[in-house]
């Protein structure tokens, strides 16, 4: 182990985050009623440019009108490229009131960009007196985004969550691909005239894991396009929560029970986990620092794994009351 402890992610159920529109205030309802953990409103991609400030507007009442529950609530705001991202810090800070739990930053290509939001909001949080500290999350979407996620996992002590967002991120790569996450159709290996297909994703998947394990932050997998297609969205999820992701995005709500069950750690999983603890806690009596469970040798790291489940299903357990 390093002398330099890799710090702990925020402690919160994070196995879906549910995005809708701020042009639609009609569905904030049924997003606040609904299973996710996490409600993402957004004032970028899926809002027109025409509909902006009226969005805005919309998330602002719908902050303090809604009953949100014990939900984390988030707002992704528009990109630092674009001249709406500031007034959309400046208004949700300023006039949105104190339930607003976290802004999502899209598009972040490297730590100045964290810097310059921090830097308002820091300023506004003063000048208001705001008593809730805002944090942040940010979307990796661009190849300047995946070539610095190191030092971005680290640019802010705000910041508790990452994600992928796979289309902006294979334009900027330029892939051959127009398909939003999931195996792709030329991405194969041919062994004796027999295809086999690969995940393209793994790769920026596996950099996002390693970078925010590193610095305690939370690594969530972006949006499944194809919300027809449940199959493959599960295929995903399992896929990023063996990597070590905690959740995934639902851009549809047919796709929330799928990323809960995938993120739910099973009775079975728990069970096995509370066992290996309490096998280890006897051998730490007999001066053992490993044991054998079920066949296999389970040790200090095994403990640590096991820690993470029973944590997660005890946070998951207080949400569900």
């Amino acid at each position: 182990m390093s002398f330099r402890i890799q710090p702990s992610p925020v402690s919160r159920p994070n196995r879906c985050q549910l995005f809708g529109p701020g042009s639609r205030p009609a569905i904030f309802e049924k997003m606040a009623a609904s299973a996710a953990d996490v409600v993402n409103l957004d004032l970028e991609d899926s809002v027109a440019p025409d509909d902006k400030a009226q969005a805005r507007q919309n998330i602002i009442a719908a902050i303090s009108d809604v009953d949100w529950g014990d939900k984390t609530l988030s707002v992704r705001i528009n990109g630092l490229d674009t001249p709406w991202w500031y007034r959309d810090v400046v208004d949700l800070l300023e006039q949105a009131g104190e339930r607003l739990d976290l802004i999502m930053i899209p598009k972040v290509g490297c730590a100045g960009d964290l810097y310059a939001v921090d830097a308002l909001v820091t300023a506004i949080e003063r000048a208001t007196g705001r008593s809730k500290r805002l944090g942040f999350e940010v979307i990796i979407e661009s190849a300047a985004g995946i070539a610095h996620v190191e030092e971005i996992a680290a640019a802010s002590d705000r910041l508790q969550a990452m994600s992928l967002g796979a289309a902006d991120f294979a334009a900027s790569m330029g892939m051959q691909t127009t398909g939003i996450g999931g195996t792709q159709e030329g991405y194969y290996m041919l062994r004796e005239g027999q295809q086999y297909w690969s995940d393209p994703w793994h790769w920026a998947q596996t950099a996002i894991v390693a970078a925010c394990r590193t610095h305690g932050v939370l690594p969530v997998d972006g949006p499944y396009g194809d919300f027809s297609d449940p199959e493959g969205f599960l295929a995903q999820a399992r896929r990023s929560a063996v990597l070590g992701m905690v959740g995934k995005w639902a851009i549809h709500p047919s796709q929330i029970p799928l990323s809960n069950q995938v993120f739910t750690p099973s009775e079975e999983a728990v069970t096995e986990a509370r066992e290996i603890l309490e096998a280890m806690e006897k051998a730490k009596t007999e001066g053992s620092g490993a044991t054998v469970y079920k066949g296999r040798l389970v040790d200090i790291a095994s403990i640590k794994q096991a820690e993470v489940i029973v944590r997660q299903s005890e946070l998951i357990a207080a949400r569900q009351g």
